[in-house]
């Protein structure tokens, strides 16, 4: 099967309502996606985590080195494009592109031979998968707390037994935010933190320490991805654990971050750490160094697609009946993009999201909507 065309899409959709993490302001949801066309008429999308502007120069460049070629050698790909470009793409942007590329080969390969991606990565551990409501970003011109409780709140009600709030906005403002979403939530519905690497060290500690009682899961992104050295220390000065990953890339980039003891649980995304070729490397890392793989997940119907394949093959670890299955990051803040391009969107079902059983990634684009969205650039 001989790759013979390769179009991106450029997804804007302009927000009603802004909204803020500590690191950025969301003013619209914007994405790039891609599909790669086979000589039989197979096509597969794939999608690129980051800026799509950036994303769409560094597709344009490899373009020509993937024509022609067989779409069914995905690792060969893989490493000509990475050696390609690594004297200068060893991070960010160049990986964020090949994530795209390896998906979309990923959902070519499935469809060619007629099954989920997953079983061709080796096959399901599972294909039911508990997620946890992502939100609690800072809405702007509202008050915190209020507007944070009563958003939390329907989470709740949807049966969400797994919440994800954004903080960073300041040590009091978040402590005060923490105690108020834990008591909203009751004992059994369990909470993660999420600061976008909005503190330094010292005051990430600060408030971990003060919100130590409120069962939080999973510190994530408490400092800048950069400042391994910072994760370090924060794991020794407070007792909650600490997650990140979703801007570390590639294994090599892993590896870097793993052997520092930087999290107890690794969030690698598949749309920016090389896609599911280099994701599947990575839970080797997680194995031998004895952390957690609970992915990132941000994006289009097709990064949550690619994104549930994956998580169909993490290894339960430890091997045990009592191991529970890693909860999946199902993002509640508004995108179109999450429902409306597909012809059967992602659903909660009954507090948990189905993998697709359906050939390659098991979505159907729907292009009228994507016509509709797509903007020039």
């Amino acid at each position: 099967m001989k790759i013979t065309q390769i179009l991106t899409h450029h997804l804007s959709h302009t927000l009603e309502k802004p909204f803020e993490s500590a690191s950025m302001r969301f003013t619209s949801r914007d994405h790039l996606l891609l599909e790669i066309h086979g000589d039989n008429g197979l096509v597969g999308w794939g999608e690129c985590l980051g800026n799509r502007i950036v994303n769409d120069a560094f597709i344009k460049a490899m373009t020509p080195l993937l024509i022609g070629k067989n779409a069914l050698d995905i690792e060969p790909i893989w490493l000509m494009l990475y050696n390609t470009f690594r004297d200068q793409g060893q991070r960010g942007a160049t990986i964020n592109a090949i994530s795209g590329i390896d998906i979309a080969l990923w959902d070519l390969a499935g469809k060619y031979h007629q099954c989920p991606t997953y079983q061709l990565m080796g096959g399901a551990f599972r294909t039911r998968i508990p997620a946890y409501a992502t939100g609690g970003f800072r809405m702007i011109d509202e008050d915190r707390i209020d507007s944070l409780v009563k958003e939390i709140a329907g989470y709740k009600a949807q049966g969400f037994e797994a919440v994800k709030i954004k903080i960073g906005f300041g040590v009091e403002l978040d402590v005060a935010s923490i105690k108020a979403v834990r008591q909203c939530l009751g004992n059994d519905i369990e909470l993660m933190i999420d600061a976008n690497h909005g503190y330094d060290h010292i005051d990430a500690a600060r408030v971990a320490n003060q919100v130590a009682d409120c069962q939080i899961l999973w510190f994530e992104e408490p400092v800048v991805p950069e400042a391994l050295s910072s994760y370090n220390k924060l794991r020794h000065s407070q007792p909650i654990p600490l997650a990140g990953g979703e801007t570390w890339h590639s294994r090599w980039g892993i590896n870097e971050a793993l052997k520092q003891n930087t999290v107890d649980i690794l969030q690698p995304d598949v749309c920016g750490v090389g896609g599911l070729s280099e994701a599947r490397k990575i839970l080797t890392l997680c194995d031998v160094y004895g952390v957690r793989c609970v992915p990132h997940v941000w994006g289009t119907s097709v990064a949550l697609a690619a994104s549930l394949q994956f998580h169909a093959i993490i290894p339960p670890s430890p091997p045990s009946p009592g191991t529970s299955s890693p909860r999946f990051e199902f993002d509640q803040t508004h995108n179109p993009f999450r429902s409306s391009i597909v012809t059967v969107p992602f659903e909660l079902d009954n507090g948990h999201l189905n993998v697709p059983n359906g050939h390659g990634l098991g979505i159907t684009i729907v292009r009228e909507e994507l016509a509709k969205h797509s903007v020039k650039h």
